[in-house]
């Protein structure tokens, strides 16, 4: 198990190089010179020229890579072009509100799917089972900014005037401090994830039950409920837990739109205004945290999945 884990982890980490490599290359591509982006067109050449040497402009490319590449490591972000203070500073705040936001949600989106998609197996061809299937199917064909501007109608402005559209909190409070203004942002992701969540259980319940571990627990008289939680379910979370993690590391980059829908003021609204602004610094700090968030997502999901299903634990240890 822990040499799995450790494979794992080493995987990871070459994985998160090549994002690093990746990121810098993208940011390299983006049309136009950011030093004139930043002072506008009718900047003079030696204000540029100034400026390129400020950012660092003017040194061959991997030179710029290596010394970015070392700061990451060291735990500096860099310096925003548009603010002149540190990145490490900017995002501070805005990564907890993110954090907030994404626990929040994947607190209440992993168990309702989970409990949905076996409430629905155990229920197979009934009408709750046909009612469930469709209506998450449906709601998992909408984007998420639809999702937003639905609840935002019914719960904000036409229907129910009941929560805040937008984020109100001043500068420099916390967004936790008015819970009110948590509950759209927090539900448009959980009604994005749950459907997923729910419609793999389901089919993973299903055929568990279907099983002949489980029928031979049943002719021996077990309780369904003893069935249910002690040989149906531990069979059924390892392969959903890959899904889970998914959709959980979805909310890391979906977040984007989500803070933007409803000004909230987290990374995803941070790098949308680095990208309209050219901040390089910030822009590449953002997709590499998002990166990272989906790789450790995604290790823990391999972790949980073992330690759940008893086949894969008799395969670690093998």
């Amino acid at each position: 198990m822990t040499r799995l884990v450790l494979k794992r982890l080493l995987v990871s980490l070459v994985v998160l190089w090549l994002v690093t490599v990746l990121v810098f290359v993208a940011t390299l591509l983006l049309p136009g010179d950011p030093a004139r982006a930043i002072l506008g067109q009718q900047a003079t050449p030696e204000r540029i020229a100034a400026l390129r040497h400020q950012l660092h402009l003017d040194v061959p490319v991997w030179q710029r890579y290596f010394e970015w590449l070392g700061g990451v490591l060291t735990g500096d972000l860099g310096t925003s072009t548009a603010t002149q203070g540190s990145v490490n500073a900017l995002l501070g705040d805005r990564i907890i509100a993110s954090l907030v936001l994404l626990a929040a949600a994947a607190v209440l989106s992993a168990p309702l799917g989970l409990a949905l998609g076996t409430w629905s197996a155990m229920r197979r061809g009934r009408t709750a089972d046909h009612a469930v299937s469709g209506v998450t199917l449906v709601i998992a064909a909408l984007p998420e900014f639809v999702i937003g501007v639905g609840l935002v109608v019914l719960l904000s402005t036409t229907v129910f005037k009941v929560f805040p559209s937008v984020t109100l909190a001043a500068p420099g409070e916390a967004v936790w401090s008015r819970p009110s203004q948590l509950v759209l942002p927090v539900l448009t992701l959980v009604l994005v994830v749950t459907p997923y969540i729910t419609r793999m259980m389901r089919a993973t319940m299903g055929e568990v039950l279907d099983s002949g571990y489980v029928e031979m627990a049943r002719l021996k008289g077990i309780p369904e409920r003893t069935v249910l939680l002690r040989h149906a379910l531990p069979h059924a979370v390892g392969p959903v837990a890959q899904v889970v993690a998914l959709q959980l590391a979805w909310l890391a980059g979906g977040v984007v739109v989500v803070e933007f829908l409803f000004r909230y003021p987290g990374v995803g609204q941070a790098l949308i205004d680095a990208v309209n602004k050219r901040d390089v610094a910030v822009v590449q700090a953002i997709t590499l945290i998002i990166a990272a968030v989906y790789i450790v997502v995604n290790l823990l999901a391999d972790v949980v999945g073992i330690l759940a299903d008893p086949r894969l634990r008799t395969e670690a240890r093998a």
